[in-house]
């Protein structure tokens, strides 16, 4: 029986303190040219120092082109690399291992901040489908991003190819209507992932922790993804040398829709490597869902809301009887929780999160 404060062995080698995850979440808190901002480096310390034993970055933008939002972290660029070693050197001496996600917004590109239009798989409204210097180009980015990372200090990345994003809209098969060699069949639709992990794996070596976020079925901008396809493709990306799977369940007690009497989680275990960990994340706010989720066949468990809400969550939740707070909050709470008032603000856009 896995336990909530054992430490997280990923396979690299790499030893997490226990099995609780900052989950990367939208913040808004860094600078125009996607330089982190002393918001953001606040709020990811102030966690760590809450006793999560791994802390995760929101998204960080590999190119200009894939800039999902204003106010995001970037990775894209060398000139990034002081303020990323600031935050990478403050997590570690917090107790935290470190980790950058990295990804691009695709034709969820904020096209009011990027240079160009927003490109997908596919033709769209507003949207250009993807030549194949683009998709040659931005594996490289992801590769230079996470070498940069690596550069940087951190212990690993988070590759994200869910919630309908660039890796996600290829995965789809509703959003990808292309007829080549990146599109029909699922072997062609996770071809860009699959050398996306290639890549980032041979620039940031073996012993660099590598992982990449997943939707397993349909929800919110994720579209067209099939259960048993997903679960396919999580172990292909293992095999493509993903040293971890986080599997973004958004109810995450929940079963699957495709299959009512059946948990995701088991599905993916059975399918990855024993050496290969499985993190979930999804509305999970108390130590007794994150023991069940446990052992359902998750290794690591990421929190979102219920860490905005309760910054010493793992330290909280050492006695079993503790009972974390929920929203609503107000703003003043949030802002003496750690969270930036861009952050903050942007949490008024969540349903019933901020009261005032």
């Amino acid at each position: 029986m896995k336990s909530l404060f054992e430490p997280l062995v990923f396979r690299t080698g790499l030893v997490a303190p226990n099995r609780v995850v900052l989950a990367p979440m939208t913040n808004k808190q860094s600078h125009v040219d996607g330089s982190v901002g002393d918001d953001e480096v606040r709020w990811l310390i102030s966690r760590a120092q809450g006793g999560f034993g791994t802390v995760m970055t929101c998204a960080a933008h590999v190119a200009e082109d894939g800039q999902g939002w204003p106010g995001e972290l970037g990775i894209h660029d060398d000139a990034l690399l002081p303020g990323l070693t600031t935050l990478a050197t403050a997590l570690h001496a917090a107790g935290a291992v470190a980790m950058v996600q990295i990804f691009h917004g695709g034709a969820r590109a904020d096209r009011t901040v990027i240079r160009g239009e927003p490109w997908s798989a596919s033709d769209g409204e507003g949207i250009r489908a993807a030549t194949e210097e683009d998709l040659v180009r931005v594996t490289a980015q992801f590769a230079a991003a996470a070498l940069r990372a690596k550069r940087a200090g951190f212990d690993g990345v988070e590759i994200h190819g869910a919630h309908g994003y660039l890796l996600t809209q290829f995965l789809s098969a509703t959003q990808n209507q292309r007829v080549d060699q990146w599109g029909g069949s699922l072997e062609n639709r996770a071809r860009l992932a699959r050398d996306v992990v290639r890549a980032v794996r041979s620039a940031a070596g073996p012993a660099f922790t590598v992982g990449i976020r997943l939707s397993p079925e349909d929800f919110g901008n994720a579209r067209g993804l099939d259960l048993d396809e997903s679960v396919e493709i999580a172990r292909w990306l293992a095999a493509d040398g993903a040293d971890f799977v986080h599997v973004s369940l958004w109810h995450a007690l929940a079963n699957t829709k495709k299959r009512p009497l059946e948990h995701a989680l088991p599905l993916f275990r059975a399918a990855l490597p024993t050496d290969v960990a499985l993190l979930t994340a999804g509305t999970i706010w108390t130590r007794t869902e994150a023991d069940e989720l446990l052992a359902r066949g998750a290794d690591g468990i990421a929190l979102g809301r219920a860490a905005i809400v309760n910054p010493d969550w793992p330290r909280r939740a050492s006695d079993p009887m503790w009972q974390p707070k929920r929203p609503p909050v107000t703003i003043a709470e949030l802002r003496e929780r750690g969270l930036g008032q861009s952050f903050a603000e942007y949490m008024r856009s969540w349903k019933n999160f901020v009261t005032d």
